[in-house]
């Protein structure tokens, strides 16, 4: 499996330190498809309208690098004593990750704990992502699937 702990491990390495003892810090960290991890955050800046997530920095390396992403995490230190949380990626870097095909693995957090995640791939986190209804889709509708109606 592509998301592991040591993916996750290495995005709350990176955001212990950068940021220590910080409420509220995040960072990321994804796994390309030759086993390299890279780590990044966000920026803070004055304008929250460009704002990045904490994913794009390592996407850039990635694209930079010309290799494939296979995996994201992304966490954030939840205040006080409660621990690291793993956030699901957002609409936007799903579509940024969507670039490297339906079966990149995230992990998205369990609901009930935050603290604890689980791993989705792209596909089963957006059954229904808007570009499928194209005929040139990368990833073709499921023969199971029902016929739509008329």
């Amino acid at each position: 499996m592509a998301v592991d702990q040591e993916l996750v491990d290495a995005a709350i390495e990176l955001m212990c330190t950068r940021f220590p003892g910080q409420d509220w810090s995040g960072a990321a960290a994804l796994r390309l498809d030759d086993g390299t991890v890279l780590t990044s955050t966000a920026p803070d800046v004055p304008n929250n309208a460009v704002r990045l997530c904490h994913e794009t920095g390592a996407m850039c390396e990635a694209f930079k690098l010309g290799r494939r992403v296979v995996a994201s995490v992304c966490v954030t230190a939840a205040d006080g004593d409660r621990g690291h949380w793993v956030l699901a990626p957002c609409g936007v870097c799903q579509e940024r990750l969507f670039a490297y095909g339906p079966d990149v693995e995230v992990a998205v957090p369990i609901p009930a704990d935050p603290r604890h995640w689980r791993t989705l791939r792209l596909r089963d986190l957006q059954p229904h992502w808007f570009a499928r209804v194209f005929p040139d889709d990368v990833w073709p509708f499921d023969d199971d699937e029902p016929e739509p109606s008329s």
